[in-house]
């Protein structure tokens, strides 16, 4: 693994690039790696952290998008269908199958809508009933039939639903039952992306906190935010990847676009243990009054529960609200009534704004959830073509590479040498599958290691069999848990800050743990964190404070997480 220093040496000598993309989101990496593999010398940067914007904020759901049948896109179901398959077997240490209920309130109701819908001849919303959700419960397993993983869609009558959920509301009619499937901590599977994809191709580099600055004669000018380093590039073309922030990025590349037309979603994580057991393993999947879908899941011990769709289109100044978090919740009252989740229960919120396209659309559900690309060609100011990245998520991000990167290969003249489709990401080469093999790799793991059997499958768990060489660098020298938090230890943590690519408290607390999102943090763990990013950075006690305040102010403005943390006795 290249260092950052090594990486900008390269840089610093190598000045001309057959790709830059800008943005290191899902999609960027996607295509980062996707290039990688076909031998192409490509350069990622992103302004901030990897995965900092809305690949940071997804609804952790990797899915085939019912209700985007609605609106007739049945390309980008299939597409979101085989994707998500392909997910399962690939990465299925990151991604795993959801059952999935919807609790129905009618029988018919919006049938006859849905049509009207579907024919462009209605936007008026209305609930969906059993007709209709069954309607589309069978064109999503027919779509599957070739590829299928997982039980097809079941309906359960009233009577049985409620002695299943005693909670769930009793004015439903019945529950309709199918599978889609949710990613633990999306953003490690990106940075399996870009570790793969420096593997294979030494010719490639992703940068974090390397920030476009403009044009200058005609060459690409980055800067280190680190060092305020200036370097300038010559890429033969350049990708604009920055999702929400597309317009404002080819507008830095001097090209005037208004490619987004983003919505701002929102979601909230819950301890409340009634909720969660009510859920009974499934996500709960249902319209809310205004007809926007709504969902809610166990999420480890949590229950994550989102989301809105708000116009938005100043990305930097998107936070969830607090009538976000006040809708969410009254949403979950439809479900389950009788179950109180108070507002001091959600233990983190966050929001990112979807890199929609531009759109007329009178509600935002009807805007397309599908991606394109759009291109620029050169001109006598900008030499090289750019290619903007619109829509994409992460169920689809790889097909939507797979595109693009078919699209430079050919500017290029370059052919495809590797398909990716089957191809394992990270923990998920050579994943043991049943639970057999999982429980002999295991002990095999902790004989080699001389580690208990229960901390090989907790390192099992959160990184598949990446925990090869977790455990390896754990069992090489003297280590400990942590005082504040032991399901982790200062070895784990000093392997997660050398190898995937920490620069900050704040990435490694929001991005590379699940320690914020599930509400795990204290003012004492933070400390104790910020001590070890101090010994591995060689960072002064000014620096190591100014990344604890900056990590306390994200907390505070972005996911309504506040306390102090003790001034450092060193």
């Amino acid at each position: 693994m290249r260092t950052r220093l090594e990486k900008f040496d390269y840089l610093q000598h190598q000045r001309d690039v057959s790709v830059l993309i800008i943005g290191g989101g899902i999609n960027g990496i996607g295509l980062f790696r996707e290039l990688a593999l076909q031998n192409i010398n490509v350069l990622l940067v992103e302004k901030a952290d990897f995965f900092n914007g809305a690949s940071a904020a997804s609804s952790h759901m990797i899915h085939g998008g019912l209700r985007y049948l609605e609106n007739g896109e049945f390309r980008l179901v299939r597409e979101s269908l085989t994707e998500r398959n392909n997910l399962l077997k690939n990465a299925p240490h990151a991604v795993s199958p959801l059952p999935t209920t919807i609790p129905i309130f009618s029988w018919t109701s919006g049938f006859v809508n849905g049509a009207l819908r579907f024919l462009r001849l209605s936007n008026r919303s209305t609930k969906r009933g059993a007709l209709l959700v069954k309607t589309g419960l069978t064109m999503y397993d027919f779509l599957t039939r070739k590829q299928r993983l997982m039980p097809s869609h079941s309906l359960t009558g009233k009577r049985a639903a409620l002695a299943q959920r005693p909670f769930l509301n009793p004015d439903i009619v019945c529950t309709a039952t199918y599978f889609d499937a949710q990613i633990y901590l999306p953003e490690r599977l990106g940075i399996e992306l870009i570790q793969d994809a420096e593997a294979a191709n030494p010719q490639c580099n992703a940068l974090n906190y390397l920030r476009l600055a403009g044009l200058e004669a005609q060459a690409v000018k980055l800067v280190d935010e680190l060092t305020q380093t200036v370097y300038t590039l010559h890429p033969q073309l350049v990708v604009n990847a920055t999702g929400a922030w597309i317009d404002f990025t080819n507008q830095a590349l001097r090209q005037r676009t208004q490619y987004i037309g983003g919505t701002k979603g929102s979601h909230i994580v819950i301890d409340n243990p009634a909720l969660l057991e009510a859920t009974q393993g499934d996500m709960m999947y249902f319209e809310n009054e205004d007809g926007r879908i709504c969902i809610f899941f166990p999420y480890f011990d949590k229950v994550l529960a989102g989301s809105t769709d708000i116009l938005e289109d100043k990305p930097d100044e998107a936070i969830c609200e607090a009538h976000e978090i006040d809708y969410i919740l009254e949403s979950i009252r439809q479900v389950f009534p009788a179950i109180e989740v108070k507002r001091s229960e959600v233990v983190y919120h966050f929001c990112g704004v979807r890199p929609l396209p531009a759109s007329n659309a009178i509600t935002t559900g009807k805007i397309s959830r599908d991606h394109s690309v759009n291109v620029l060609a050169p001109n006598e100011i900008v030499p090289f073509p750019i290619y903007s990245m619109v829509g994409g998520k992460w169920t689809t991000f790889r097909g939507f590479s797979q595109q693009v990167g078919d699209l430079i290969l050919k500017q290029l003249d370059k052919p495809r040498t590797v398909a990716t489709d089957s191809l394992a990401i990270g923990g998920g080469k050579d994943y043991p599958r049943g639970e057999d093999e999982r429980t002999q790799w295991i002990q095999n793991q902790a004989q080699s290691t001389h580690l208990p059997v229960e901390r090989i499958r907790m390192l099992f768990e959160r990184y598949g069999t990446r925990a090869e060489d977790v455990a390896a660098f754990l069992s090489a020298a003297d280590d400990q848990p942590l005082q504040h938090q032991p399901h982790y230890s200062y070895r784990e943590i000093s392997y997660i800050i050398d190898h995937e690519y920490v620069t900050s408290l704040s990435d490694l607390v929001l991005r590379r743990t699940l320690l914020a999102i599930l509400g795990e943090l204290s003012s004492e763990l933070i400390e104790e964190l910020a001590t070890i990013m101090a010994s591995q950075h060689h960072w002064t006690l000014e620096i190591k404070k100014t990344q604890i305040d900056a990590l306390l102010a994200t907390l505070t403005r972005k996911h309504g997480v506040q306390f102090s943390v003790p001034q450092s006795i060193d």
